[in-house]
């Protein structure tokens, strides 16, 4: 057997040396990549705007609340306006024809609960600097299964969440409604009404306004002319009804 055969074959030292500057150059490109890529994301969760979808609890009402604001960039609501925002009995409100002298933004979103408005308060509410906020909600709560206890609580966690950038602001809260489509969710409902109305007692800023009685009738039952067809929402005359009580409030 040739000696040659058992012999490594010589490698040029020169060959190792730029083999060896090559790949600490791609590593510390890679390096460099790696460190900008970290700064880039932190700067974006650092300053860009909360998204309701990195919440799942409130994730479904990322569109919605989307698109009231670009209706805020569109056409920018006045400051020291009366915010409404709450559930469907609020977005369906024609509060322009309802309160025609008034200056009103509204911000209500179909199907949503007191802890909805709550989280959204700062895009929604607090921005606008109103001089009050109309507060409607807490049927679709108790419908979903929380206790009034619950209500009661998401309520202080709204009040809390306008407080934060406007302590001086008032907050009017409409009781939640009788309706004829949950009139067996009445005894709850009238109890998570009572516990808002004690903690409205125990702050001057807190306003609580009691509609329940124009809505009942003779029989003790929710008036169905008040209501459209599924005995959920309003018609016109029931909006009108509420209207009538909120003036003296509002102006």
């Amino acid at each position: 057997m040739s000696r040659r055969s058992g012999m490594k074959k010589n490698i040029d030292p020169n060959q190792l040396i730029h083999r060896e500057v090559a790949a600490m150059r791609a590593g510390s490109r890679q390096r460099k990549l790696l460190i900008a890529g970290v700064i880039l994301l932190g700067a974006g969760l650092l300053f860009r705007p909360i998204r309701g979808d990195e919440n799942p609890q409130f994730a479904r009402w990322e569109q919605a609340i989307a698109a009231l604001e670009r209706q805020d960039q569109d056409q920018p609501p006045p400051k020291n306006a009366i915010v409404f925002v709450g559930s469907s009995t609020i977005r369906l409100w024609d509060l322009k024809k309802s309160f025609p002298d008034l200056q009103v933004i509204n911000r209500g979103f179909g199907g949503s609960q007191i802890a909805d408005s709550a989280h959204f308060a700062p895009r929604l509410v607090t921005k606008h600097a109103p001089r009050l906020v109309v507060l409607y909600a807490g049927d679709n709560d108790i419908a979903q299964g929380k206790t009034p206890e619950q209500v009661a609580a998401d309520f202080r966690s709204f009040v809390r969440a306008v407080y934060k950038d406007l302590p001086k602001t008032n907050v009017l809260f409409i009781s939640v409604k009788p309706s004829v489509r949950r009139w067996n969710l009445w005894d709850k409902i009238q109890k998570a009404n009572a516990l808002i109305q004690a903690d409205c007692k125990r702050d001057e800023r807190l306003i609580y306004v009691d509609i329940t009685k124009p809505m009942l009738g003779n029989d003790g039952q929710p008036r169905k002319d008040l209501f459209v067809a599924v005995g959920l929402h309003f018609n016109a005359r029931g909006y009108e009804s509420w209207a009538i009580l909120l003036k003296p409030y509002l102006k």
